[in-house]
């Protein structure tokens, strides 16, 4: 063959190779970078494609370098298992790399076991054949191994700066050093192949369409994977691009922590903690701006959170930089950060919420307050007016009538009971609680109440069940809201009638059904059911319902009151079941 030929051809597959092993380095580079973005499957698959492409990136390259120096091509089982020997050293050079902030000397192994991947792909195609004859320099094969190593080792270092082009030229070192291993390795080695059937440059060349098949699919393989990943990349920094913007435009503090360290916080975050650069806060424990009675629920939950992977919005307080306290509302969620497991959190400043919703709650307070003493104002006012207007009558002299006195009493008496349900209302005082049966309860009320029920021609119907229902709480007050509704119920049916009571128990909690036939409540005088001093009879205070209701509230329960004009009134009262610790471990 023309020697002029024989050396176009040999340029043009060494600028092949490279621009074949430049592909492939620049497309493994795109692979493993996108590591830090993702994990779980999709990691998996930029590990593995990673390895693939580059793998099958450089066995092409490998081939095409032998074409260029007319070594012998053995088409036998030394091909394909060179290719699984480099995606297997790629592999796991790859884990070893994305091993960020775990193995002190990642790059530096990693590295080292890439290229000893290389370098075994490259002496076993060479060296597998049957061979006559074989002589080392070992000057130049020690050379070829440390320009391997040297520029695996700089293209992994320089991938990982913040140099603009840092993908595309640590490609092109990549690419050179393992075309340039090759050269040198190739000129290191003398070899005679005993087996004559080989394919060269000058047998290959009379079969121009088995040399295009084989350009061809490497070069496609090494393409499209690498415009997958361009295309994919490009993707990923727009979608980069719109989480940036959105967490730097945020205005609630969005950061992510490094166990208990600030990883990260935008700016809204540290306009939030007031300080004036991150570093006054990137690194340094978030135990600093947060009260020391929070400190060991925080460490629970956040050790928690790793198995629980996200966490219910809570409030939570902190301190800013300059002292001022904060209330805040926080979302917690598992993420990474540089590869190593962080949490991402949401913080949400709610100090003017808190703020309103405790002037709302003062406002409230004093407008219950004021209607309280307004009703307290109106029923003592009147038995006290009778009582000055007796006493005045007495202190005229009069003629004293003994009836003035039973007035008086009959007054102060009523002003006692008025203070006595009062007192109900007020702090919970210390009362003995005690395991109780329903059931039991609800017989002593109904025996105290009956004689009062035939005298109004009124019969009461109790369902008790069979199975104890127990509560956990003081007899005399929950007996003494079964007095008051009972009594109500009486007092409502004129005109006799049937009062049913039910008990049962429905989950984890006990339930009274007390019904009666009285003329119903419409749905203005029931949503007042409970405020203090309304009522419907023209003797009573108001106060027995708001008695009621409290010592349910106590009591951890709930009243709901149901009625329909002209059928009657139904009150549902839920007290929570409590089986006896006493019976607990006797069963046990």
């Amino acid at each position: 063959m023309n020697g002029n030929m024989v050396a176009t051809w040999h340029n043009f597959f060494l600028l092949l190779a490279l621009l074949i092993s430049i592909l492939a380095s620049y497309t493994m580079f795109n692979f493993i970078g996108n590591l830090k973005r993702t994990n779980g499957t999709f990691r998996q698959f930029w590990l593995t494609g990673g390895a693939f492409v580059f793998g099958v990136g450089l066995w092409a390259k490998h081939f095409v370098m032998m074409l260029a120096n007319n070594i012998p091509l053995n088409f036998t089982w030394i091909m394909p298992v060179a290719l699984m020997f480099i995606i297997f050293f790629s592999l796991m050079a790859f884990v070893m790399l994305s091993l960020h902030g775990i193995f002190k000397y990642r790059l530096l192994f990693g590295s080292s076991i890439l290229a000893f991947g290389i370098a075994i792909m490259n002496f076993f195609s060479i060296l597998g054949p049957k061979m006559d004859i074989l002589s080392i320099n070992m000057g130049l094969l020690i050379v070829s191994l440390v320009v391997l190593f040297v520029g695996t080792f700089f293209s992994f270092i320089l991938s990982e700066s913040g140099y603009e082009h840092r993908k595309l030229v640590s490609s092109m070192l990549l690419g050179s050093t393992t075309v340039a291993m090759q050269l040198i390795g190739r000129r290191a080695l003398h070899i005679e192949y005993s087996d004559t059937t080989f394919v060269t440059w000058d047998s290959l060349s009379h079969d121009i369409n088995v040399l295009g098949l084989i350009i061809a699919i490497g070069a496609l393989l090494i393409l499209m994977s690498t415009l997958v990943t361009w295309y994919i990349d490009k993707h990923l920094n727009q979608m980069d691009e719109r989480y940036r913007l959105l967490v730097e435009n945020s205005l609630d503090t969005i950061a992510i922590l490094k166990g208990d360290r600030w990883g990260f916080v935008n700016a809204a975050g540290l306009r939030m903690f007031e300080a004036e650069t991150a570093s006054e806060l990137i690194g340094k424990s978030i135990y600093n701006i947060m009260p020391d009675k929070d400190r060991g629920a925080v460490k629970e939950r956040l050790h928690n959170l790793v198995f629980a992977g996200s966490g219910k919005p809570i409030e939570q307080e902190w301190s800013t930089l300059k002292g001022k306290i904060l209330y805040t509302e926080i979302v917690e969620t598992m993420t990474t950060l540089d590869n190593e497991p962080a949490v991402q959190v949401i913080i949400r400043d709610i100090s003017e919420r808190k703020k309103n919703e405790e002037l709302l709650i003062n406002s409230e307070k004093l407008y219950v307050a004021g209607q309280l003493a307004a009703g307290i104002a109106h029923e003592i006012r009147n038995p006290l007016t009778s009582l000055k207007g007796f006493l005045q009558l007495i202190a005229s002299g009069r003629k004293n009538n003994n009836s003035y006195y039973d007035i008086m009493n009959a007054e102060l008496d009523r002003i006692e009971d008025i203070v006595s349900e009062l007192l109900m209302l007020s702090k919970p005082q210390v009362y003995e609680l005690t395991y109780q049966d329903m059931r039991v309860m609800m017989r002593d009320t109904v025996t105290l109440l009956e004689t009062q029920a035939i005298l109004h021609n009124i019969a009461i119907e109790a369902e008790y069940g069979t199975d104890p229902l127990w509560i956990y709480g003081v007899e005399n007050q929950v007996k003494q809201v079964f007095i008051n509704v009972i009594k109500n119920a009486i007092e409502a049916m004129t005109d006799g009638g049937a009062i049913s009571i039910k008990l049962s128990r429905e989950s984890d909690g006990v339930f009274v059904r007390i019904r009666d036939e009285g003329p119903g409540i419409d749905e203005e005088q029931l949503a007042k059911i409970g405020q203090p001093f309304y009522t419907t009879k023209e003797k009573g205070t108001g106060l027995g319902l708001m008695v009621s209701y409290k010592i349910v509230d106590n009591h951890q329960g709930k009243i709901v009151v149901m009625s329909e004009l002209g059928k009657g009134t139904s009150f549902e009262i839920m007290l929570p079941f409590r089986y006896p610790e006493a019976a607990i471990r006797k069963s046990s």
